[in-house]
């Protein structure tokens, strides 16, 4: 069975075929003066078939209605047939997403930014029922007068009965005065928060609110000190210190049990660390422990992942795993045996996700005391985790079961120890039965920072509170918690307020769904009804535009059939490709709903148009075969063959320019003037030797046919051009002055000759051997350039700028303060026995001969007795090595003779000054190139290129680059390089960047941390951070190299970037400025 082919389906035939159809239709009508019904059908396309299913809409046909409108099941990206998900955009975000599944489903409370330690540690307060009960117990009259309680209370009101899934913090947070920009530490947020806490309910009048932060989470302990030979205890052993959390250190630890092994563990106080005892009048050995005195009902664990770094002196957070139990038992640890079961369920972990130590993102899981269920609480998404406290798992997905099993053999290897310490209970006699073998739930995570546990069967009866009325203040019971009635109300009102705003939403949402829909309806349907079923059916012309307007758009503007209408009132011809045909039905039924207008029906195509059409068309046809013929004529002018007849001059780039346009069916502007660029300003020919003036000869026919096409280009302002036969003469005026400027052309020509003659050495910029005691001129370097480019110039560059005169050039080279030389002569050095000066194109001072000098100041204006004179004077140079200040030493005219002799060691020693007249300017110069330094050095986005150095030494030619000078001309590449001793890449500085910051981006981009790193310029190794590029001398375009020396470890450049960051935050002032850390009352007078 063979495939049907669809090679050709929807394929549009070519253009061509219709524009040669239609051109005989015009001629015809052009040459008979009359118009048939058959024309008209053929010329409006209103014969072509209805077509279906066309990719797009077709202009070329009035009947095809295809592309309008998407298929069935199909979207655009705007208009009314977008997505109905993203057209509900405009109403904005649906309140209806952020209902509370349940009053059982606890709510979220939203991050202002970086406040999930807060978030985290709030719904950590608010799920304590007992802690819960004791807020909503406060008294009215205190609330008042106490900001933070009172929002507080307000805030657990919201998340205990509120409609919404989570909860605006923005009011809590306002209050406590903290900056939600700045993330922070949820231990000691808690901390303080428990301490605010603490002193805002002393003021209540309810007992058991206020004693709820103490009753909860105070225990006490004592740090006890004894001696190893009495058996006696410090004094202030019997201190008593209250707690609200155990900090545990976990470094090289696997587990709770451990961590408070490690927690409870004797110090042996010996040798230089001995004890002075009282008792015993000196220093003796001793022990000291922690002894708990009293434990509270809701345990907090803080464990200490943050940790710091000698080596690199930073801090650096502890991402180890860590076991901890479901179920603690804290009767042997405590230090006096209690009737009371003091064994703890764990009912909280505070997670910190993240491997950086002042960023990442908080989040608590946390068990519901009434249902038994765990709940992630991650700012405003809380998930259902079920009786796990990672979510059906028996830890978190750090860790692998096989770390699970170490554990549990870890645990079950434990030996007892039988060792006593008097009162003190020795950790080590605590089994494995007691901690891991009676409690199978095992948990681990290596994101955990704190871990709460509530005392088992302790559970605070609060029928005491919520009974009636505490003075006077009415309460209201929900799900087994008094609710103030106050605080009741208004979360009634906040509810009835945000499901009207719901309601209001649903109701818009339904309408926007409904306008849609009808309008989708009605596109459809009158398209459908569009097409015109026969040649005979009345229709009627519509605005393609204004259709596609009307079929994208939920909102249709008034029908409008102006732009296809023509200035007769009627269709013309030339809309055919943007106008549609309707039916009459279809087009009665967009008229009565969208009114407007023009009708335009199948009667009112523009006869006068047509006609015009059709003499344009007929007008073309025959200009282009003219043309044609001319094309001919006009390139056997330019090519000089002359036909006979008269001829006439035109411009030759115009008739080139001519030729070149394609596609001209008529004359335009760009056909005005083929002799207006070879006539002169006095009007008359213009002498074929000046600059753009060539011409060419033309037959009469050709001219005739460009003056006529000039003419058409611009009918309203006929040209007044000049008109120059075979015999026109070139113009005087302009002949002569050509005859002028050649004249001093040639001169010029000949002055450049001469002097490069005169100064031959100068102009070949050939180095010229020097002699001592000899009398030399100086010339700034600058100036010779200059002459050497304009003698050189010739042709189109004659017209470069003649350098200054002399005068003028050693006027500026002497100071005014102190009538001194303000520039250096370049350096001497020795070449082959002989002195030569370096050279430079721009920089300082260029030693000529004397001669040079007085032809110089007859060419160029410079007076031969001001010049600036000078000798070369040899000194032998001190020696390094010598004892003494010694000093320049003159060399005799004999030994300047035998230089020749001289070894090259000698030769170093000798010491080339050229001495001046007037002297140098030793102040002028030195704070001019000051100036210019700090100049320099106050460069910003510029690039420097550092070369990373891949074994202990870098390659020379490394070294020299770096260290030579790097001029402001210098190009510099952008690529990334590599090479086999290390790679390279260009860094965007500023003179300002730190020695520091350049070192962080060094890390970036090589890996190597700024302790390893060993940073050069040249020979010499940059040390410091604080220093910046300007203070070390480095400049755009310089070649640092940086070696590892793999002294200090490697870390991640994110924990280094984040101490930086928190840095420029001044974190380390934690909740300074806060009423968290404020000594004064919290009470608002």
């Amino acid at each position: 069975m063979t495939r049907p082919t669809t090679r050709n389906k929807n394929k549009r035939h070519k253009p061509e075929d219709d524009h040669e159809n239609l051109a005989e239709i015009l001629r015809k009508i052009y040459l008979t003066g009359e118009v048939a019904r058959e024309d008209i059908n053929k010329l409006y396309m209103i014969s072509k078939p209805l077509c279906q299913g066309c990719r797009v809409n077709s202009k070329d046909n009035p009947n095809c209605f295809c592309g309008l409108v998407p298929p069935s099941n199909g979207t655009r990206k705007s208009g009314l047939w977008q997505k109905l998900s993203d057209i509900l955009l405009a109403l904005g975000p649906d309140p209806c997403m952020d209902v509370r599944e349940s009053i059982d489903s606890p709510a979220g409370l939203t991050n202002l930014g970086a406040t999930c330690y807060a978030n985290s540690v709030l719904q950590f307060l608010y799920m304590n029922e007992s802690f819960r009960t004791g807020i909503f117990s406060v008294e009215p009259e205190l609330l008042k007068h106490q900001p933070v309680l009172d929002q507080l209370a307000r805030l657990f009101a919201q998340l205990h009965s509120s409609k919404r899934a989570f909860i605006d913090s923005a009011p809590f947070i306002r209050t406590l005065e903290l900056d939600n920009g700045v993330q922070q530490d949820g231990h000691e947020f808690l901390t303080l928060l428990l301490s605010l806490l603490e002193r805002s309910l002393g003021h209540s009048k309810v007992s058991k609110a206020r004693t709820v932060v103490q009753d909860l989470f105070r225990g006490s302990v004592s740090n006890v000190t004894r001696c190893s030979k009495c058996g006696q205890e410090s004094e202030a052993s019997s201190k008593v210190e209250d707690f609200y959390e155990l900090e545990l250190n976990i470094k090289g630890l696997n587990n709770l049990d451990e961590s408070l092994k490690d927690y409870l563990s004797v110090e042996e106080l010996c040798g230089d660390n001995q004890y002075f005892c009282e008792s015993c009048r000196t220093r003796v050995n001793a022990t000291r422990f922690i002894k708990l005195r009293t434990l509270p009902k809701v345990l907090n664990f803080q464990l200490k992942r943050c940790v710091f770094l000698p080596k690199t002196t930073t801090k650096k957070k502890l991402t180890s795993v860590f076991s901890f139990h479901g179920e603690l038992d804290m009767g042997q640890r405590l230090n006096e045996s209690s009737q009371m079961e003091l064994v703890y369920e764990l009912s909280a972990v505070l997670i910190h996700k993240g491997s950086a130590v002042n960023s990442g993102h908080y989040v608590a899981n946390i068990k519901d005391e009434r249902t038994g269920q765990w709940w992630e609480f991650d700012d405003e998404h809380v998930s259902k985790l079920g009786s796990h406290p990672f979510g059906g798992s028996c830890s978190s997905s750090t860790v692998k079961p096989t770390e699970l099993e170490s554990i549990a053999q870890l645990s079950s290897s434990k030996t007892n120890n039988s060792h006593s310490n008097g009162g003190h209970i020795d950790t080590t006699q605590l089994s494995s039965d007691s901690c891991f073998s009676c409690h199978p739930n095992i948990f681990s995570s290596a994101d955990a920072y704190m871990l709460m546990y509530t005392r088992r069967n302790t559970k605070d009866s609060v029928e005491s509170i919520i009974d009636g009325d505490i003075n006077g203040k009415q309460l209201t019971i929900e799900n087994d918690v008094s609710l103030p009635f106050d605080l009741h109300e208004e979360v009634k009102n906040i509810n009835t307020s945000y499901m009207n705003f719901c309601g209001e939403y649903k109701f818009k949402k339904e309408r926007e769904l409904e306008i849609i829909t009808n309008r989708r309806q009605e596109v459809r349907s009158i398209l459908s009804e569009a097409p015109v079923p026969s040649l005979d059916d009345p229709y009627f012309w519509v605005s393609t535009d204004w259709l596609r307007t009307w079929a994208d758009n939920i909102s249709s503007p008034v029908l409008n059939n102006s732009s296809i209408q023509c200035s007769h009132g009627r269709v013309p011809f030339s809309s055919v490709g943007s106008m549609k045909r309707l039916s009459a039905k279809a087009w009665n039924s967009l008229l009565a709903k969208y009114h407007g207008g023009p009708t335009l029906a199948d009667a009112d195509y523009c006869i006068d148009c047509l006609m015009e059409s059709a003499r344009s068309m007929v007008r073309a046809d025959d200009y282009r075969g003219q043309r044609t013929t001319m094309k001919e004529v006009a390139e056997a002018a330019i090519s000089g063959k002359f036909h006979d007849g008269n001829l006439f001059y035109i411009s030759r780039a115009w008739l080139i320019q001519w030729l070149r346009r394609k596609n001209i069916d008529f004359p335009c502007e760009a056909y005005i003037g083929p002799t207006t660029s070879i006539t002169c300003p006095h009007g008359g020919l213009m002498p074929e030797q000046a600059s753009g003036a060539k011409r060419v000869l033309v037959p009469e026919n050709l001219w005739l046919f460009l003056c006529g096409n000039a003419n058409e280009g611009k009918p309203d302002h006929p040209l007044d051009y000049s008109v120059f036969p075979l015999d026109s003469e070139n113009c005087a005026i302009c002949s002569v002055e050509l005859t002028e400027a050649a004249f001093l052309e040639d001169s010029l020509r000949a002055t450049k000759i001469k002097q490069r003659q005169n100064h031959e050495k100068l102009f070949l910029g050939k180095s010229m051997a020097l002699s001592p005691s000899c009398k030399y001129y100086l010339l700034p370097s600058s100036w010779l350039s200059k002459w050497r480019s304009f003698i050189t110039s010739s042709g189109k560059n004659t017209s470069l700028v003649e350098p200054e005169s002399l005068e003028s050039v050693i006027k500026s080279l002497i100071c005014e303060k102190h009538s001194r030389l303000q520039e250096r002569p370049l350096d001497l050095f020795y070449k082959g026995g002989g002195i030569f000066q370096k050279a430079s194109q721009m920089d300082g001072l260029t030693i000529i001969m004397e001669n040079d000098w007085k032809l110089f100041c007859k060419e160029w204006k410079g007076n031969e007795w001001r010049g600036i004179s000078c000798e070369i004077e040899l000194a032998n140079e001190p020696k390094s090595g010598s004892i003494g200040g010694s000093e320049e030493q003159p060399i005799t005219e004999a030994c300047i003779n035998s230089s020749n002799d001289l070894a090259i060691d000698e030769l170093e020693s000798i010491k080339l000054i050229v001495k001046t007249i007037p002297v140098i300017c030793e102040d002028c110069i030195g704070e001019r190139e000051s100036c210019e330094l700090m100049k320099k050095l106050s460069y910003c986005n510029e690039d420097i290129c550092v070369f990373f150095v891949r074994g202990k030494e870098a390659p020379r030619s490394i070294i020299e680059a770096s260290g030579a000078c790097v001029g402001s001309d210098r190009r510099t590449s952008k690529r990334y390089r590599k090479s086999s001793n290390g790679n390279s890449v260009n860094l965007k500085v500023s003179g300002s960047t730190s020695i520091y910051q350049l070192k962080m981006m060094i890390w970036e981009s090589f890996g190597v941390v700024k302790e390893n790193q060993l940073l050069h310029k040249g020979p010499n190794i940059i040390e410091g951070e604080s220093a910046t590029l300007a203070d070390m001398n480095i400049f755009p375009g310089d070649l640092l190299w940086v070696r590892d020396s793999e002294i200090h470890e490697n870390r991640d450049i994110a924990d280094e970037l984040s101490e930086e960051k928190m840095d420029l935050q001044h974190s380390e002032e934690g909740f300074r400025g806060t009423l968290l850390t404020s000594n004064m009352s919290t009470q608002v007078i």
